[in-house]
């Protein structure tokens, strides 16, 4: 039955139904007769059209009063927007940092009403710093006697990937109760150093440092091997496993084997874990792994060397050695020849799949070349005066490569400048270079990074934890396509461009949210904040900022000297820096140099 022959026309008494037709009058028919009607007819389905007398439609349909209409509106409206906003609720005190205070503490204007940045050090690095003392609840470390068994590590890769499997393996020694063995340096890798863990970091602070979270030896007592039924067992681990991995599949063969090996141990850890144990790998990578004083002591005589010619100076991990163009698979414009050499080193990673050069360089994720490195750093405001520490091994392409770089900043070094006939002991070893150039970074007032690798990544991090000292970190997504388009823009253009690419990628403290981002790199577990109100950063006489010396400050000043009375001994460790020694930073202070629009 159509919809038409359903419906009812109820209109001054006129009833109409596929059945048939029924004139009533509604003078001379009461409600109750209708209603029988009705009752009579159940298989009649009613479309009301209400009219001046039709007394029967509003007894069979009560009205609604207005109040109740809204309410349920004025509900529906709310559920709505519960359910558009909800997901924003976690994130409310962020956004709230980031855009409700990040732009109005700024005072610093240029004529475009942006606000300015000190290209040299961030407006509120002071306020913040490292904090991974452990916990009154996290519980000593387990005697060798009463641990589960002993934990062998094999790392993997360079000097700084190997130094994240190193942090990782303590952590995972906890996790476990099991007593560490001094972890086992790759000596296969791409780049052939033979160097042991002992030749690299002091072997007796990283046992001594950490003796309170877990147990380390230097090697399995021979009493040990000497029972075992079986060579040690020896597994590989996924990538990222969480410690719950570790408990089901690693624990079981430890306490049936007594030892056990874990290999190819480069981020075989999950980033995110409890907050203790954030600030064990904290304690591990900030702290417990020095250098060797030897290494410690010619990367600070070479941060003192750039000391006596500058008051503050910028240092680039260039990044643009041939295993590294590599395996980007990406192309630089030097023709068969580039294809021919780096095709052939790729081939040493044999999962690596094809790739297209000109959509890796889209997507960001190629090295800036060294002439791009400095064009972008005379767009952010460096002067050409500016004294610039170049950390890198063998540049492709050589000084070819280098010559532009060269002419932007002409006060350019390298460790090999620096350090001469003292560099010899450590070139056959290319992880203690790497060592040297890491204190040199550590110790600059910017530091550039031009990928996102292991020694950007732990350094990124080590600056932060150590009070966000500039990091700049190029925008390489963004870049690519201005670098291809500079050619048709007057420079003052191409400058501010590079400037509004920057934002957001110059190590300010509020650029990532915290738990975001590989821990290494954004250690915020261990990032703590000194009570302070924006709106009293100042810039003191001598150009640095600090607090505005009035009652709200002085509030925040007395309530963070109170808190760190309470702290003791181990937060000075917490804030030496590796290699000990003189070359500690000098602030320096220049009005002009700040990145704006």
């Amino acid at each position: 039955m159509g919809v038409a022959n359903k419906a009812w026309k109820y209109s001054d008494g006129v009833v109409v139904n596929s059945f048939g037709i029924f004139c009533n009058s509604s003078n001379n028919v009461n409600d109750k007769e209708k209603l029988k009607v009705q009752d009579q007819q159940q298989n009649w389905r009613l479309w009301f059209w209400p009219s001046n007398a039709s007394t029967a439609a509003s007894a069979r349909r009560p009205k609604i009063s207005w109040s109740v209409k809204v309410c349920g509106v004025m509900l529906f409206a709310v559920g709505l927007i519960s359910l558009f906003t909800g997901h924003l609720a976690s994130d409310l005190e962020w956004y709230s940092q980031r855009f409700g205070k990040r732009f109005p503490y700024h005072k610093e204007l240029n004529g475009n009403g942006r606000t300015a940045i000190d290209i040299w050090k961030s407006k509120f690095s002071k306020f913040y710093y490292g904090c991974s003392e452990r916990g009154r609840h996290f519980g000593p470390a387990i005697r060798e006697r009463s641990s589960n068994g002993y934990l062998l590590i094999a790392t993997s890769g360079g000097l700084n990937q190997q130094r994240t499997g190193i942090t990782d393996a303590v952590v995972v020694a906890r996790i476990l109760n099991a007593t560490l063995v001094v972890p086992e340096l790759d000596h296969q890798s791409f780049w052939k150093d033979d160097s042991d863990f002992l030749n690299i970091f002091d072997v007796d602070w990283f046992i001594s440092y950490l003796g309170k979270d877990i147990t380390i030896v230097k090697r399995v007592p021979e009493k040990v091997m000497r029972s075992m039924e079986k060579p040690p067992y020896t597994m590989r681990v996924p990538r990222k496993s969480e410690p719950e991995y570790y408990l089901d599949q690693v624990l079981p063969i430890l306490l049936r084997r007594r030892v056990v090996q874990l290999t190819k141990f480069d981020y075989r850890l999950a980033n995110d874990l409890d907050e203790e144990l954030q600030k064990l790998r904290c304690r591990v990578n900030y702290h417990a792994l020095r250098f060797t004083k030897p290494i410690r002591n010619l990367g600070q005589k070479l941060v003192m060397r750039m000391r006596k010619m500058t008051k503050r100076f910028i240092a680039v991990h260039l990044r643009f050695e041939p295993d590294m163009l590599a395996f980007s698979g990406c192309y630089y414009g030097g023709g068969d020849k580039e294809r021919y050499e780096l095709g052939e080193i790729r081939k040493r990673w044999e999962t690596l799949p094809e790739l297209s050069p000109d959509e890796e360089r889209t997507r960001g994720k190629c090295p800036l070349t060294p002439h791009e490195v400095g064009l972008m750093l005379r767009a952010l405001g460096f002067r050409n005066d500016s004294y610039l520490y170049v950390a890198s091994g063998e540049i492709y392409g050589g000084e070819e490569t280098l010559r532009p770089l060269r002419e932007l900043f002409p006060n350019f070094f390298t460790k090999e400048m620096l350090a001469g006939e003292e560099l010899k002991p450590f070139l056959p070893f290319s992880s203690r270079l790497a060592a040297i150039d890491y204190i040199v970074c550590d110790e600059s007032d910017v530091f550039v990074t031009n990928n996102n690798g292991n020694m950007a990544k732990i350094l990124a991090g080590r600056r932060r934890y150590m009070g966000h000292r500039r990091t700049i970190r190029p925008n390489a997504k963004r870049l690519s396509a201005l670098f291809k388009a500079r050619d048709k823009m007057e420079w003052d253009t191409f400058a501010k461009k590079v400037k509004s690419c920057q934002r957001g990628f110059m190590g300010e403290p509020d650029e990532m949210k915290p738990g975001r981002g590989e821990f290494h790199e954004y250690p915020a577990s261990c990032i703590c904040q000194k009570p302070f109100n924006h709106s009293d950063v100042v810039k003191d006489e001598d150009g640095d900022w600090s607090l505005e010396d009035n009652s709200i400050a002085s509030d925040a000043k007395s309530r963070y000297q109170t808190i760190r009375q309470g702290e003791g001994k181990s937060q000075e460790l917490m804030k030496a820096r590796i290699g000990e020694g003189p070359g500690s930073l000098a602030e320096g202070s220049d009005h002009e140099d700040f990145l704006s629009d």
